[in-house]
């Protein structure tokens, strides 16, 4: 593979969590930094010899004879100046010296893995904050910006900041707010909304091929954002790829909640899966549907179909394909919840209290788990250089955030605690004890390399616990890059196997690296169980469900 693992994850009910608790909590190690003094308190040698390292590299630095240089891919210091100019060469290696300082005191701490990933979410956010090319008074980039644009930088820099962090996020804007048009540039696939509740509404696509397969396709996209990061632009577009191919595709669109929602928790939602699932299928009229479905929708839509195995049976679910869906909450076989309970009784407090958990609070908690790249990167070019950020489909879709209901907040929250949903009847749903190893159907189950929010080990892991034979992908890229993969795309690769009876390390050593998107395989063993193929019409829904509105449809324009 291309991308390796992140150097450090949070897993997405711990997202929910940090969300929840506000950007104070972020620099704020809490118990986990008592832990970690407590640590090094009892390995005062590896301290002294650690400070003693620091001292010597930056006596040094001092006469000049340092080796220290940055990384290659270490984008922040390629501008010439910061090698060739003696005073800032010396000043980023004594960044340099200190972050190997940091890293190594956290090395030599002996901690439980939950304290060892926080003390370093909280290090790495500090010791990136403190990079000196985040500096409008040494930064070349600045200097040479503002000789370039005669100053103009000092005034357009200073108003971008008021302006980004007037309000939530209060982070660098990633894209500008005008960027792109839904249902104009982004979303745009052809199709109407044939169905509508208060919680959602039910888009069909237009077919684009003379004839369609019989079983439809219906997608189940998360409950954070909005549903169109499967149907970005243009070439983009997860649901136009599937359309070309002859898939019939239907969409849930989720209703951005406010206060008067603050009720809707999973059982909500699952019953909204099972209400959608059952207008496809009186739609299509085959008695047959596929799911797909994405992260916390995929936690939904694995709940609603354990749901209908104890009740009604699954036997018209045609396959189950779960996107960036992590059940399993173990890290690499620990036993016990990654969750600090006291934390998260704090979080699901927070969120009671106002009715939701805020999208923008998710964005801004997310932007920091790579600070680098989604923080000071456009810091260095909204501020110092006074630019606008490039147009980026993904980070415009990351910035259109939605509400969640606080019951499913809490839902979430105590499912994950003690890993319940990957224990058979830990969980109820619906009133129905859930087992998820009762879903006994087909399953295509896609996982992203670099995800730092369901990492693929876990998405691996997840789907061991599930009935049926399993066909597991392990894409390039983190959570959402891995999705929005079309094919083209040189860069990408993917591992596939129908074996995951391996460890996650065994199975990716034993499995062969295949250049390319994931889709047109994902399209090719959609259409091996999606029966036999009839003529296309251009009539969407049926007497029952006539169409509502053209697609995008309301529902997604809701702020």
């Amino acid at each position: 593979m291309t991308e390796d693992a992140p150097e450090f994850v949070i897993p997405f009910e711990q997202l929910l969590i940090e969300g929840a608790l506000g950007s104070a909590n972020r620099w704020l190690p809490g118990n986990s930094g008592v832990r970690f003094l407590d640590a090094l308190a009892k390995r005062p040698d590896r301290v002294k010899t650690r400070v003693g390292t620091l001292v010597e590299e930056l006596g040094r630095i001092v006469k000049g004879t340092s080796q220290l240089t940055p990384p290659q891919k270490d984008r922040r210091f390629t501008d010439p100046e910061w090698s060739q100019n003696p005073l800032l060469k010396r000043i980023v290696q004594a960044y340099l010296a200190t972050h190997e300082l940091a890293d190594g005191l956290l090395a030599d701490a002996p901690m439980e893995w939950r304290d060892a990933q926080r003390m370093k979410f909280v290090l790495s956010n500090i010791l990136e904050a403190a990079a000196p090319s985040n500096n409008p008074l040494i930064s070349p980039v600045a200097w040479k910006t503002f000789f370039a644009t005669n100053g103009s930088n000092t005034v357009s820099g200073p108003r971008n900041l008021v302006r980004d962090f007037a309000s939530s996020p209060r982070i660098p804007a990633m894209v500008e707010p005008d960027a792109f048009h839904v249902g104009v540039d982004l979303g745009i696939t052809p199709g109407a909304v044939v169905y509508r509740t208060e919680m959602f509404e039910l888009i069909q696509y237009l077919p684009q091929t003379e004839t369609v397969r019989e079983v439809p396709l219906l997608i189940v996209p998360p409950t954070i954002n909005k549903y169109y990061v499967l149907d970005l632009a243009p070439d983009r577009s997860l649901v136009e790829f599937l359309v070309r191919q002859g898939q019939q595709v239907f969409m849930i669109s989720w209703r951005n909640p406010d206060e008067r929602h603050r009720d809707w928790g999973i059982d909500a939602y699952a019953a909204a899966v099972i209400d959608a699932f059952s207008v496809v299928d009186r739609i299509a009229d085959v008695g047959s549907v596929h799911t797909m479905a994405a992260c916390s929708g995929g936690l939904i839509a694995c709940m609603a179909a354990a749901h209908r195995v104890q009740t009604e049976g699954i036997g018209k679910l045609a396959s189950l394909n779960l996107l960036v869906t992590m059940i399993d909450q173990n890290r690499a076989g620990m036993a016990g919840s990654l969750i600090d309970e006291g934390i998260a009784r704090a979080a699901i407090a927070r969120s009671q209290s106002k009715g939701y958990l805020d999208g923008r609070a998710l964005a801004e908690v997310f932007a920091w788990l790579r600070p680098s790249d989604l923080v000071w990167n456009y810091w260095v070019n909204n501020y110092l250089q006074g630019k606008t950020p490039p147009r980026f489909d993904i980070l415009f879709w990351n910035a259109d955030t939605t509400r969640m209901p606080a019951a499913l907040h809490r839902d979430f929250i105590q499912a994950a605690l003690h890993n319940k949903l990957a224990t058979a009847g830990a969980v109820t749903v619906l009133g129905t004890p859930i087992d998820l190893h009762q879903i006994t159907v087909d399953s295509y189950v896609v996982a992203g390399s670099a995800d730092h929010i369901c990492p693929w080990t876990n998405c691996y892991r997840s789907s061991q616990l599930l009935g049926g034979k399993v066909r597991f992908v392990l894409s390039t890229n983190g959570h959402i890059a891995a999705l929005v993969n079309p094919p083209g795309n040189r860069k990408s690769s993917y591992q596939v196997s129908e074996d995951n009876s391996r460890d996650p390390a065994d199975w990716r050593a034993a499995t062969p690296i295949v250049q390319g998107s994931w889709w047109p395989d994902y399209a090719a063993w959609l259409g091996d169980r999606s029966g036999r193929d009839r003529p296309a019409t251009a009539i969407l829904g049926n007497a029952d469900f006539r169409p509502l509105g053209v697609a995008p449809g309301a529902y997604v324009f809701a702020r």
